[in-house]
Formats: structure tokens, sequence, C-alpha cells
């Protein structure tokens, strides 16, 4: 049994509804430790432009996140940057274990976010950064005035070959289907750029080059045509999977491994709440990991007043 807790709320993950969790939680009158793995902001950091946010007619992800992250420790958070490998119930508590040491604390409020989504073709992971890349706006600028390629039909993918398109001379973007499921204004705009070829309904089927990465190989997805594109690079954007493994004991996964929470956001487990990208939801916005964040942040302050 806990005799002190090290915080009354451990955040685990930094993105919008992490940090939106922890400023509510801070402002709540809590105690709290935000954790994350690898890029403070999550997901929406790599976005070039928000368009869709109330009250902020556009801004970088990366400034968004900027001033979210400078809120969130101007109000008190303590925040760590550590990879979490299993939440444990210990009484009304919790004990929270990652790579360097273990944290206690009275609530748990997963946001864990997710990951790029793989082709999963051969020889992926040997050309992960040598012709491979899962993000435009980090790699984008290394293909200046070169001819690249997109896989991808969603909004990540649109903005995505927008932003290349600006820097690139030309790109070639190539869809699973017939057509988009993005925003209709980010669609028109696409290909509005004269500098932009579309193919659609073409799933990618192998990689192309031996010694080096020079291109892939599609085939029709509801046919039997094949279609060879040799391109300097290409950047995935066929959406995200969930990284919950780790919470397993502690929560219950979907099939596709997102977490199993109700529309106030709590799990199976009384004092454990899912937030953001990481939990079953039908919609994943920015506006709607703000409101996951701020409401597992009341769910958890409630918990921790009534224990």
């Amino acid at each position: 049994m806990i005799e002190k807790y090290d915080y009354d709320i451990i955040v685990v993950g930094a993105g919008t509804a992490g940090m939106t969790a922890a400023l509510y939680a801070l402002r709540g009158g809590k105690t709290v430790l935000l954790l994350e793995k690898e890029t403070f902001g999550g997901q929406i950091s790599f976005s070039p432009r928000v368009e869709n946010f109330p009250s902020i007619k556009e801004i970088a992800g990366s400034e968004f996140a900027d001033n979210l992250f400078e809120q969130v420790t101007h109000h008190g958070a303590q925040v760590e940057l550590e990879t979490v490998q299993s939440v444990v119930k210990d009484g009304v508590g919790f004990i929270v274990t990652t790579d360097y040491r273990s944290y206690t604390s009275k609530a748990v409020v997963i946001a864990a976010g997710v990951k790029h989504r793989h082709l999963g073709l051969p020889r992926e992971e040997e050309f992960l950064g040598k012709g491979v890349y899962y993000c435009a706006l980090c790699d984008g600028d290394f293909y200046r005035g070169e001819e690249v390629s997109l896989i991808g039909d969603g909004n990540t993918a649109l903005q995505y070959a927008l932003l290349l398109s600006n820097i690139c001379s030309k790109v070639t973007v190539i869809t699973m289907f017939d057509k988009f499921f993005g925003e209709p204004t980010l669609v028109e705009r696409l290909k509005a750029r004269d500098n932009v070829e579309i193919i659609q309904g073409y799933l990618a089927e192998s990689f192309i080059g031996e010694d080096k990465f020079e291109g892939i190989l599609f085939r029709e997805t509801n046919g039997t045509k094949s279609l060879e594109v040799r391109t300097k690079a290409v950047f995935v954007a066929i959406g995200q999977v969930p990284d919950n493994h780790c919470f397993e004991g502690i929560v219950s996964l979907d099939k596709q491994g997102f977490i199993i929470a109700d529309e106030t956001t709590a799990t199976i487990t009384d004092g454990v709440y899912a937030a953001g990208d990481c939990r079953v939801k039908k919609v994943r916005q920015l506006t709607t990991a703000v409101a996951d964040g701020a409401n597992a942040a009341i769910a958890a302050c409630s918990y921790i007043d009534r224990i």
C-alpha cells in the first residue's frame, strides 16, 4: 500500500490531450507529472498549418504545441522525458514505472497518442530515412527541388503534399482508393497545384532498388495493372496506430488496440482515464483532443476528491 504519493495525477503523453489534462488538473489545484517518451506536442507538432482551431485563424502545429507546453509548465507541471512501461493499481492509487524509475499517484490519465502506420512492405525498415519517410515537415526539405512521391488520402496526406509541392519540383500523390477522405478545401488546393500529379486506385506492393531506394511498384487496388513510380523519396501518410500494449493490465483494448473508455474518458479501472487519439472514438481532431483532456482531468480530480 502506498503511504505517500509523489503526485496527485500522472499524465502519460504530452500531446494536446495530455497537456490539456495537465493544465486542467493544475488549475484544479492538483500536482501533476507529465511523462512523454518522444516529442512534446504529439502529432500536431508535425502539421505545417492548423486552420480549424476556434479563435486561431492560422498557426503552425509546432507553434501551437510550444505555446501549450509553455502554458502547462508555467502553471507548475513537472515534466520528464521517459517511456512508461507499466501502470499498476496499488490500493486506491497507482505505481507508474518508466525506463528510469517508478512514480506513484492517486490517478492516471493515459494520453499516449498514436504512431505512424507503416506500409508493411519488405525492406521498409532498411529504407527508413534513406528514401522512405513518415513526416514531410521533418524531412521534406532534404528533397528541395527534387521529384518525390506521397502515399495517402486523408488530411495529413493532403497537408504533406501541399507542403512538399512548395519545395519540390514535382509531387506524385498515390491513393489506395479512387477519392480523397480529407477536407474538400485541401483537396481543391492540391488539385490546383501545377507540379502535383494524382494517381488513384493503386496499392503499394514492393520497393524498387537493390543497394538504395529508387521507387515503388504499385498494383491496382481493384484490378491487375501494375504501376512503377521512380522517385527520390516517398512520404507515407496512411494513418496512425495506437501503442497501448503496456496498459493492457489496467484498461480494456478493442481489436485495433485502442483504449475503451466512456464519454467521460473513464476506463474499466477507477482512477484511470484515457484521452485523445489513443482511445476508441469516431473523431480524432485537435478540438476533440482538447475536450478529452479537459474531461479526463475533471474526472480525475473528482475521483481524487472522493478517495
